[in-house]
């Protein structure tokens, strides 16, 4: 079954909806970043044509490392990561479970996902 969802960062600068399955699960990395950040993110890779970013402009930031396949975006204004593509599905995002209206991350099972080792 299919849900709604809607997201924003914390000024309301950077929002982003989709349609996806009934999140039930979250999903934390180990990576270097992924692990600094403390973000849980939705289990789906959500594909680009399901993921509307509605961003003010010059309120979108970007940040990548390494091998700079995924891109990790972010409020410039107040700072929140908002959501990433990822780096094992190019074009596929993830959305952070914390700005996503009406879910709660605390209090939700997770999955980790050993990016420490395969980044």
């Amino acid at each position: 079954m299919a849900d709604n969802y809607q997201g924003c960062c914390h000024c309301g600068a950077v929002r982003f909806s989709f349609e996806g399955d009934i999140i039930e699960k979250g999903l934390r990395c180990n990576c270097s970043i992924c692990t600094r950040k403390g973000a849980m993110m939705s289990s789906q890779a959500i594909p680009p044509e399901q993921f509307k970013i509605q961003a003010e402009e010059g309120a979108l930031g970007l940040y990548q490392f390494g091998a700079k396949t995924a891109k990790h975006y972010f409020c410039n204004r107040c700072g929140i990561y908002t959501f990433h593509e990822t780096a094992r599905f190019p074009g596929h995002f993830r959305a952070n479970l914390g700005c996503i209206e009406g879910i709660d991350p605390f209090s939700m099972e997770y999955d980790l996902f050993d990016g420490k080792h395969l980044l």
